[in-house]
């Protein structure tokens, strides 16, 4: 598999002109889709996770774009607040329309916790970003012990299909939470529930099943992507 192909995001004067990378994950064959992943609180592009993920996807023919927050680029501990983190998303967007030819036909967006929950802030403040779908590995729907604080009220704005990726154990939110906030959104959401935590890491430790888990949500990934861009 090729490495991927690095980029610079140009976030702008939002945030007083400052750079931060991008890697491309190119489908072996020309893909008709391409997804960016922002990362998630504690871990940047390059943590196992992000990288897996990427791989996988690219090799089931999506493009994938991943990039770091402005503040893991900086190698500051503490996410910035969301405008930054937001425009930081949006100069992605960007950068990955220039550059990735099949970011212009069907382009999605999503990520990992907070970086899911960005791409959706973005798309919902933005009916006009040329958006086929979302995808959100591990929603935080609310901080853990904290379920009166949630993170709902924008997600009937987005008004693009959305894949929501949900580990059974996740305190962030369980399929008992989300549920009843997904049935009032249109269009209808998918919630594909596997077993795991917020990073769908199984109870027990068992690198065969594990590895299966990823690849099965990885596979359901590919196929509604492909469902969304040729409906």
């Amino acid at each position: 598999m090729k490495n991927p192909s690095e980029l610079t995001v140009a976030v702008g004067d939002d945030v007083a002109g400052a750079v931060t990378s991008a890697l491309a994950y190119r489908a072996e064959d020309p893909a008709r889709a391409a997804l960016i992943l922002g990362h998630g609180a504690g871990a940047g592009q390059r943590s196992t996770f992000m990288v897996d993920f990427a791989r996988s996807l690219s090799s089931r023919g999506i493009d994938v774009i991943t990039f770091n927050f402005l503040y893991t680029e900086q190698r500051r501990r503490i996410p910035d607040r969301s405008p930054a983190l937001e425009a930081c998303y949006r100069a992605a967007i960007e950068t990955a329309r220039a550059h990735i030819e099949s970011a212009r036909h069907f382009l999605f967006i999503g990520g990992k916790s907070m970086g899911g929950r960005i791409a959706t802030q973005v798309a919902a403040a933005d009916r006009d970003l040329p958006l086929a779908g979302l995808v959100l590995l591990g929603y935080p729907l609310h901080p853990p012990g904290k379920p009166d604080q949630l993170r709902d009220r924008h997600l009937p704005q987005v008004q693009r299909p959305m894949l929501f990726v949900q580990g059974r154990r996740d305190a962030f939110g369980t399929m008992a939470e989300l549920t009843p906030i997904l049935e009032r959104i249109t269009p209808a959401p998918t919630l594909h529930m596997v077993d795991g935590d917020h990073s769908f890491k199984l109870s027990k430790k068992d690198p065969a099943a594990q590895a299966a888990l990823y690849a099965d949500i990885q596979q359901a990934i590919a196929e509604w992507i492909a469902g969304v861009a040729h409906a």
